[in-house]
C-alpha cells in the first residue's frame, strides 16, 4: 500500500473508534498512549492470523512443490540430479521456474527458491547449502605445446575470462597464490559464470568456476581443472522459503534431498 493510503485508513481507523492512536508532528508520527495500549494485544492477533494463512497455503500444497532457482544452476548442477528426487519421491508434484532474481514468497506462486549470496535476507527462511568456490578451469584444446600450464604462473600466456558483476574474482584468485594480477592478459568479460564456463570450452580463455556447476563439461574432456587451489567467494548456496511458513511435506523432502545432495557432492 502507498503511504497516502495507509494514513487513510488510519484515519478511517480512529474515526471509528473515537480515539486518536497517532500524534502527527512535523518529522515523524509515533504512537499515542491508547494507541500503544491498543497494539500489544491485536498484534498478537495479526501474528496468529499470519500463521494459520500460511499454514493454510501449506496444507494445499502438500503433494507438491513449485521451485525458483537461478538459469545456470538449474541446467548444470539441478536438472542432472532430479531423476534421483523423483524415483525416491515418485508421489510428489514439482514444477521448476528460471529465476535471477528475488521471489515475493506473499504471492503463494513459489513455495522454494534457491539464493546465492551471504545468507542475509531478513525476509526469508534461508538454510545454508555449502559455499561457492572457484578454480580454473579452460579447453585441453586451447592450450599450446610451446605454452603448456604446469603453474599457475604460465596462465599469463592466456586471457583470463572476467564475470562483469564479479570482476574481481580474478584479482583475488592471483593474489590468493601469490602472484601479480598486472601481468596476466584481461579476456573477454560476460554478464554471468555460466557464459564464462561457456566461453572456457569453446577455447576462448580461461574461467574462474564453481567445479560441481561444470562436472559435464569436466567429464565430457571439454573443460579440464587447471590447479586444485580454489578462492572462498564469501559467498553460499542457500534454499530459501517464506518467514514463518510450516513446511508442506513436499518442502521438507526437498529440503532433506537437497542438503544430502550438496554434502555428497
Amino acid at each position: 500500500m502507498t503511504p497516502s493510503a495507509i494514513s487513510h485508513q488510519i484515519k478511517g481507523l480512529e474515526s471509528f473508534l473515537g480515539i486518536e492512536l497517532f500524534r502527527r508532528t512535523k518529522r515523524k508520527v509515533v504512537l499515542t498512549e491508547a494507541g500503544e495500549t491498543y497494539l500489544k494485544p491485536i498484534k498478537q492477533i495479526f501474528q496468529k492470523l499470519e500463521q494459520a494463512t500460511a499454514d493454510l497455503k501449506s496444507a494445499q500444497h502438500a503433494g507438491s512443490l513449485r521451485l525458483a532457482v537461478a538459469p545456470s544452476f538449474l541446467t548444470r548442477w539441478l536438472m542432472p540430479r532430479m531423476e534421483r528426487f523423483q524415483s525416491r519421491y515418485p508421489d510428489i508434484e514439482i514444477e521448476i521456474r528460471s529465476s535471477m532474481g528475488f521471489i515475493d514468497f506473499s504471492l503463494g506462486e513459489i513455495d522454494m527458491a534457491v539464493y546465492f549470496g551471504n545468507g542475509e535476507w531478513s525476509d526469508v527462511e534461508a538454510h545454508y547449502l555449502r559455499p561457492i568456490r572457484l578454480a580454473p578451469v579452460c579447453s585441453p584444446k586451447m592450450i599450446k605445446p610451446d605454452q603448456p600450464i604446469k603453474q599457475p604462473e604460465d596462465m599469463r600466456f592466456y586471457p583470463l575470462l572476467h564475470v562483469s558483476k564479479r570482476n574481481d574474482e580474478w584479482n583475488d584468485w592471483l593474489v590468493q597464490n601469490d602472484l601479480d594480477p598486472k601481468v596476466f592478459r584481461r579476456g573477454l568479460m560476460f554478464s554471468s559464470g555460466s557464459l564464462t564456463a561457456g566461453a572456457a570450452a569453446q577455447g576462448l580463455g580461461i574461467a574462474l568456476a564453481d567445479i560441481s556447476l561444470v562436472t559435464p563439461e569436466i567429464d565430457s574432456g571439454q573443460l579440464q581443472v587447471l590447479f586444485d587451489k580454489q578462492l572462498d567467494t564469501n559467498r553460499s548456496f542457500y534454499l530459501v522459503f517464506e518467514k514463518k511458513r510450516a513446511l508442506t511435506p513436499a518442502m521438507a523432502a526437498f529440503k532433506e534431498w537437497i542438503i544430502e545432495e550438496m554434502n555428497d557432492s
